[in-house]
């Protein structure tokens, strides 16, 4: 069994790896991996925990690498730890998780589900499958389960593992030291029921997937394999997939489609060519090219701008990614108002300070109402020195905007100097 971090492709690996490997997406995998890819369709699962009810940007990784695998021949399976939910996985954690509710496990299953069928065909040839382990988990007999899992595993093998050692002088509960066993159970199932000899994961996940490796040694007397993939770190050191806001999720209703794009196109110009390989489906020409106008043109930002597109298409549609292009260049000064759909204005009514009107007030109660200044008087100031925009053109004087072309759907757009916004509406 290989243990190594490959950095380069090894001659003879079936495609799969060769495509992982020059993204840097390989971490480590089984001795004779390669060979087994190589011989025909492979089924493959990783495991999606359901302690939130959505998926956030750190889990795209593993994500990433069931659409490559699926793109390579062969069958993914996504499993939704709706029974391991119930416990937490320890892996990569300093204290106990907070246990949740059937109910709410079983809703945050659903929502992950809907979020893993952007990425992954559920139809055709290679048709990906999704599964939740409480379907063998939840029956499952405590004195079965020791007898026939338990006795496989000393509880010196068990204490070696890295996830088990982070914990143990913080303490760690039966519950979560009992995490291992579980997991391994569940490759065993897929292997029974599906027919997986493949599972995938993040790196810290090694310990957990060997484990069911050997159950299924001892058990079925196969040979399965494994293959991690690397934790995302970013190059200033922050860590991925936070903003000041806190997480960012895959639902939109918890990051907006526009704060979506603007994590990507944020992204470190030391991190875009790695966050190209490992999170967009490009090819290999395309994000070279790409590289080089980090270098040569870095003020351009195209690369971050390839990245946030890709991503934001994937996760959130088409239709979404445009709308939040279209934000970002009205809230950057690059659009021009008097283009906007009714549809981008009302996605940067979520963005920016907004009201909706009964009746259309002037210019310097439109400033008050939108917090965009404290006070009418404050407001007359600001308008003679230049610094208001209505809908795009400078005003140096209080206008009724009832005088003013609305912009589509009966929108104003004020802005206060170079970058500070408000959205007025107008009902009929």
């Amino acid at each position: 069994m290989s243990t190594k971090k490959l950095r380069t492709t090894e001659t003879g690996e079936a495609s799969l790896l060769d495509e992982l490997s020059w993204r840097g997406m390989v971490y480590q995998h089984t001795d004779g991996l390669a060979d087994a890819l190589a011989t025909g369709e492979v089924s493959a699962y990783v495991g999606f925990d359901p302690t939130a009810s959505s998926l956030h940007i750190g889990s795209l990784v593993p994500v990433m690498g069931l659409a490559h695998l699926q793109r390579a021949g062969h069958k993914p399976v996504a499993l939704v730890g709706g029974g391991t939910g119930m416990i937490g996985d320890p892996s990569g954690k300093t204290s106990e998780r907070q246990l949740l509710s059937e109910e709410e496990i079983q809703s945050n299953a659903r929502s992950i589900e809907k979020q893993l069928s952007r990425f992954l065909d559920f139809k055709g040839k290679h048709a990906a499958r999704m599964r939740d382990n409480a379907a063998w988990l939840r029956p499952l007999k405590a004195v079965e389960f020791m007898r026939d899992v338990g006795k496989h595993f000393t509880v010196n093998y068990m204490l070696a593992k890295e996830s088990v050692q982070a914990r143990i002088e913080g303490g760690i509960s039966f519950t979560e030291f009992s995490y291992m066993l579980l997991q391994a159970y569940d490759f065993l199932e897929l292997y029974r029921r599906e027919g997986v000899t493949l599972q995938m994961g993040g790196s810290d996940q090694w310990g957990n997937i060997t484990a069911g490796m050997e159950l299924i040694r001892r058990v079925e007397g196969k040979t399965v394999h494994a293959l991690t993939l690397p934790l995302v770190t970013t190059a200033s050191g922050s860590k991925f997939g936070k903003t000041e806001a806190g997480s960012v999720w895959l639902d939109p209703e918890r990051t907006s489609p526009y704060k979506f794009y603007q994590y990507w196109i944020n992204v470190d110009d030391r991190d875009a060519g790695k966050y190209l390989r490992f999170f967009t489906l490009l090819p290999r020409k395309e994000v070279e090219q790409l590289d080089k106008l980090i270098v040569s043109a870095p003020e351009k930002r195209e690369a971050q701008q390839a990245l946030a597109r890709d991503v934001t298409a994937r996760v959130h549609g088409e239709d979404a990614a445009r709308v939040a292009e279209e934000v970002s260049k009205v809230l950057f000064g690059k659009a021009d108002p008097a283009t906007l759909s009714e549809t981008v204005l009302k996605a940067l009514s979520q963005e920016v300070p907004f009201a909706e009107v009964a009746e259309t007030p002037g210019l310097l109660d439109a400033l008050v109402l939108l917090q965009l200044t404290a006070s009418k008087g404050a407001g007359r100031r600001l308008v003679e020195q230049g610094g208001v925009y209505l809908n795009g053109q400078r005003t140096s004087a209080d206008t009724n905007l009832a005088t003013t072309k609305p912009l589509a759907g009966r929108y104003h757009l004020i802005r206060k100097g170079a970058r500070d916004y408000g959205l007025l509406r107008v009902r009929k």
